[in-house]
Order: C-alpha cells, then sequence, then structure tokens
C-alpha cells in the first residue's frame, strides 16, 4: 500500500524526469518539423522559434548530438537521427493528443497553443490514452 508521501515522492520524481527530457524532445521536435518545411534545420532558425540565442540552442544541440540524435553534415545544417527523429515523433504525436483534447474541451486556440506546450511532457500515458478515447468519444478530428 502506498502512503502520501511515497505517492507525492513518486509525483515530483516524475516531474523531475519530465522537466530532463523536455527541452530534448521539444528540440527534436522542432528540428523535425523544420526539416519537413524546409528541408533542413538551422541553428539560426531553432534559436527564432525556441527564443533564445543561438549559443543556448548551439548549446542544447550539442546535447542532442551527444545523445545520438542529431547529426550535421558538412556545409549544411542539423538533422534528426532515426532515434531522433522516433523521439520527435513521439513528441509531435503527444502534443497533437494534448491539443486535440484541450480542443474538444473549448479551450480557445492561443490558450491551447501556449498550455499543450508543456503539458504534453508531463501526461501519463494513462491520462494520454484517457484523452484520445476522450476525442474519440466525441468524434472530434485528430489535426
Amino acid at each position: 500500500m502506498v502512503n502520501d508521501a511515497q505517492r507525492r515522492a513518486a509525483a515530483f520524481q516524475a516531474t523531475r524526469e519530465a522537466h530532463a527530457t523536455e527541452m530534448i524532445e521539444d528540440y527534436a521536435e522542432l528540428i523535425g518539423d523544420l526539416t519537413v518545411q524546409y528541408g533542413e534545420a538551422r541553428l539560426i532558425d531553432l534559436a527564432a522559434h525556441m527564443g533564445v540565442t543561438q549559443p543556448t540552442a548551439a548549446k542544447i544541440v550539442q546535447r542532442l548530438k551527444t545523445q545520438g540524435l542529431v547529426e550535421n553534415r558538412p556545409y549544411r545544417a542539423l538533422f534528426l537521427t532515426e532515434e531522433g527523429r522516433a523521439l520527435g515523433a513521439r513528441s509531435r504525436a503527444r502534443h497533437r493528443v494534448v491539443s486535440n483534447f484541450l480542443l474538444a474541451l473549448g479551450v480557445d486556440q492561443d490558450t491551447v497553443a501556449l498550455d499543450s506546450e508543456g503539458m504534453e511532457h508531463h501526461v501519463s500515458d494513462e491520462t494520454l490514452e484517457a484523452m484520445r478515447r476522450f476525442i474519440a468519444i466525441r468524434n472530434e478530428p485528430v489535426t
């Protein structure tokens, strides 16, 4: 039987783990989106879309490289590895479910854009599946 302290500790641990991975997931998702849109992802574009400086974006990209998620090509921009593409796709899918769930609840588009960005990283698989079922019951299109 789990007591209140154990339950709370587990919740805080899950939040710390989500915080540790959310930036990596966001960058992988964005690099994938930029690659689809422009054929490649440039550091200057990453920084602009993330609202950070180029040196800050470069530090995160270096972490992605170290983890085997991103590679540079000579005289080209950034590209996701197969593992990076898979991570970005999972993050994008979670984001889509959370966004569609909030829209189905009647939350306005601007608020959905703000709220879904953080929620996608912190929602459990169980809750995410419940959101999917809710959307399906309401026959909401998945965008």
